[in-house]
């Protein structure tokens, strides 16, 4: 979401192109940015600089013909490199970003299609990084791990009291994991033997918001402020309804704004390359 809230920023994948879109507007590209697209990689994600009202800097994840990287974007400036090196598999491409606090990049990787990866500490790979070294001019610090054991990455997200949470998909299950504003607690808060293929995430206090890409449908679920624990079944909102969800995001109505991936799998059809705005019932998770 845009500062205001009124519009935001949709990555295209295959193409790289970032487009602002707003409720009854033509959408407009912002940028392009050059990207591999083949093996599921590409333009995966973006976040906006908590500064972003004064220097206009995004991040973005992205698919190059030999990694996947972390890249910041400035108007009319070529993207600058922030973290390279992340392994490039012929699948398990997919990765997300979110900020935590206005120094700390939140790096969420795929396993590239090796589980074994996800579990080595020399490997970027399968994991939750916390980077703190963010401007391109300089080496700092190398990125501090998080969390290991990532599958196929979904998202990472915040809420306003400090939890991180993170959706994937394993071969048994697909799993929403949070971590306390300590970081010193990790606990999956709720899975899904029946792998509706998790993806994107938005999160408020009291709630958590999963797109599911299978299961077409967003997943609402309501958390436990202090603890983070779920203890009922997730509301699913407009299933069925735009197909195949991937991107979440709140804007500051409590909306729930969503992009739809049905290219994928299903072909042309009227829900291609949609965002969807999702009211979110009263009583319905919290994002009131």
């Amino acid at each position: 979401m845009l500062p205001g809230g009124a519009s935001a920023l949709v990555g295209e994948r295959r193409t790289g192109r970032i487009m602002q879109v707003a409720a009854g507007q033509t959408p407009v590209e912002v940028t392009r940015i050059d990207v591999d697209g083949s093996a599921g990689g590409g333009l995966l994600d973006l976040a906006l600089s908590p500064s972003y009202s004064e220097d206009g800097l995004l991040y973005a994840y992205v698919t190059t013909g030999s990694d996947n990287r972390v890249v910041r974007v400035a108007a009319g400036d070529t993207p600058k490199n922030v973290l390279t090196g992340i392994p490039r598999g012929t699948d398990g491409n997919r990765g997300a970003l979110d900020f935590y606090g206005p120094d700390q990049l939140l790096v969420l990787t795929g396993d590239a299609g090796s589980p074994t990866a996800a579990t080595d500490p020399s490997s970027l790979a399968g994991k939750l990084l916390r980077v703190n070294s963010l401007n391109p001019a300089q080496s700092g610090p190398a990125p501090t791990v998080a969390l290991s054991g990532i599958g196929t990455a979904g998202d990472v997200c915040t809420d306003q009291t400090g939890n991180i949470w993170v959706t994937d998909r394993t071969a048994v299950e697909d799993r929403l994991q949070r971590i306390d504003p300590l970081g010193a607690v990790i606990s999956p808060v709720w899975t899904w033997p029946d792998k509706p293929g998790v993806a994107g995430c938005a999160a408020t206090p009291g709630a958590v918001a999963v797109s599911l890409t299978n299961g077409k449908a967003m997943a609402v679920l309501t958390t436990d402020q202090d603890t983070g624990a779920v203890s009922a079944a997730p509301s699913l909102l407009v299933q069925d309804r735009y197909g195949r969800l991937n991107g979440a995001a709140i804007s500051a109505d409590g909306t729930i704004w969503a992009g739809t991936v049905n290219k994928d799998v299903d072909g042309a059809g009227p829900n291609d390359d949609r965002v969807v705005k999702i009211p979110v019932p009263a009583g319905g998770g919290g994002f009131d």
